[in-house]
């Protein structure tokens, strides 16, 4: 039977990979690169020992990053990112297979979007601009997603990647310069563990995962060769389900990067990196899209959610009401924060590299909020006393400690009808003057009643806020 040119180009590329992997090892056994012995370092390749590494400081005081999901799926720009299992997968999406039906040729491949994902008008400067306007303090772009093409020029990823087709640029490398360059945000990044239709993947699942061919010769190295290129200090792993840690090396990979990588005392990692692994080990946890779990937990967790509720990428048919609302995205950063998470929050370019004014509202919508009220959420803690009033549902605390002082912060995500906001939760607290809304120059007035303190709000024409409004008390340390 013949092949078509991508059939070749993929076997090609796979023979490449191997070439190019093999010739950089010195044992095939292992995934660690030669030179970085880890046998008397301080992390073993155990998790036991991997999680008992502190987390980096960094990462918990910023507290709100960007997340960015581009490629190929920014083409169709339909349904979801998943846009190519959705056509070709063992469960396929009736509309995606409709929409190729109805507007492509027969036998039209996904391979032939790339050519059409130009990003002529990506202006990497202008991009970390609008996220610094947000109020973020770190960016996370997707690397690689399930579709295995890179945003980088993998040597192990041949004829699928930025530079050979599409773009023709090194879109990590621009991105990671402007972030580093323009802003004092920290520059991470996504990578996918699996590919869906990889040939190498596909046979190491027909051995039943008795081969590792595909984590070996491409999912392994490429994780190397993003950390010694770009040293990234977020590595946000994903597409672990499939197979266990040990199928990926994974213990061993954060072992070095721990130990011996360049990014190895400022990285961050998530907790997907084998099907076991999920919320039980890595340096945070994720536990699931969109996790926001209300509570005060004892591990550090990121809330990753997107603007777009139906889709992590760009979507051409998107309606606004399939948007967040600036109010909405308030509200799951401060629910998130005050139970001791960071909030990363998803915007999807279209495939010319443009990030569309819905996103940029929402962004800006934001950082005119951090303008005001950044002080309650960086560098913050739990208020481990309570994260959300008893009496008052829609208040959530966070705290920050200085010298013998306690600053409390009350955000209220709406404004009480009568002007008047109850909080039981600092009942019996001795509270120092003056009380302040954060945005308003005045002091607050405020009662102390046996069930509640009541805060008076100004009248609305004194102030300009219109979301998320931050009250300020100071406190004894002693009385946290």
């Amino acid at each position: 039977m013949s092949r078509s040119f991508t059939e070749w180009s993929i076997c090609f590329g796979v023979f490449l990979i191997q070439c190019n992997f093999i010739s950089g090892l010195c044992d095939l056994t292992s995934t660690t690169p030669c030179n970085n012995e880890i046998d008397s370092s301080p992390y073993k390749p155990t998790w036991e020992s991997l999680d008992k590494r502190p987390l980096p400081t960094w990462y918990d005081e910023a507290k709100f990053g960007i997340f960015v999901h581009w490629g190929v799926f920014s083409v169709p720009s339909f349904k979801t990112e998943w846009f190519w299992s959705n056509w070709k997968g063992e469960k396929p999406s009736k509309i995606v297979v409709d929409l190729m039906n109805k507007n492509y040729r027969p036998n039209f491949t996904y391979q032939e979007f790339a050519k059409d994902f130009t990003a002529e008008f990506f202006d990497p400067n202008e991009w970390v601009d609008l996220f610094k306007a947000s109020g973020a303090k770190y960016v996370v772009l997707t690397s690689k997603h399930h579709e295995g093409f890179t945003l980088w020029p993998s040597k192990y990823s041949f004829s699928w990647n930025a530079v050979d087709i599409g773009p023709h640029r090194d879109l990590v490398g621009d991105l990671a310069h402007a972030v580093r360059t323009r802003s004092n945000m920290t520059f991470g990044l996504y990578h996918s563990l699996f590919e869906w239709f990889n040939p190498l993947w596909l046979d190491d699942l027909k051995s039943n995962l008795t081969t590792q061919n595909f984590a070996k010769f491409k999912t392994v190295p490429e994780l190397y060769e993003l950390v010694e290129k770009y040293k990234p200090e977020v590595i946000w792993s994903d597409g672990e389900w499939w197979a266990p840690s040990e199928y990926w090396t994974s213990q061993e990979f954060l072992a070095w990067l721990y130990n011996s990588s360049p990014v190895k005392d400022t990285v961050v990692v998530n907790d997907r990196w084998g099907h076991e692994t999920l919320c039980h080990h890595g340096g945070f946890y994720t536990c699931a899209d969109h996790y926001n779990p209300g509570k005060l937990q004892k591990y550090k967790f990121e809330n990753a959610m997107t603007i777009d509720k139906q889709s992590w990428g760009y979507r051409r048919n998107a309606k606004l009401s399939e948007y967040y609302t600036s109010e909405e995205l308030i509200a799951e950063l401060v629910t998130t924060v005050s139970c001791g998470g960071n909030f990363l929050l998803n915007v999807g370019p279209t495939k010319e590299g443009v990030i569309t004014p819905i996103f940029q509202e929402r962004l800006l919508d934001l950082g005119t909020w951090f303008n005001t009220s950044g002080e309650a959420i960086y560098g913050s803690k739990p208020w481990e006393r309570c994260q959300n009033d008893t009496l008052t549902g829609n208040v959530w605390y966070t705290s920050v400690s200085r010298s013998n002082s306690l600053y409390l912060y009350a955000i209220s995500l709406s404004w009480p009808k009568d002007g008047i906001l109850s909080l039981a939760c600092i009942k019996g607290l001795k509270i120092a003057e003056p009380v302040l809304l954060l945005g308003y120059d005045k002091p607050i007035k405020f009662s102390e009643g046996a069930d509640a303190v009541k805060l008076y709000f100004p009248s609305k024409a004194e102030t300009d806020m219109k979301m998320g409004y931050t009250f300020k008390f100071t406190f004894a340390f002693n009385q946290k």
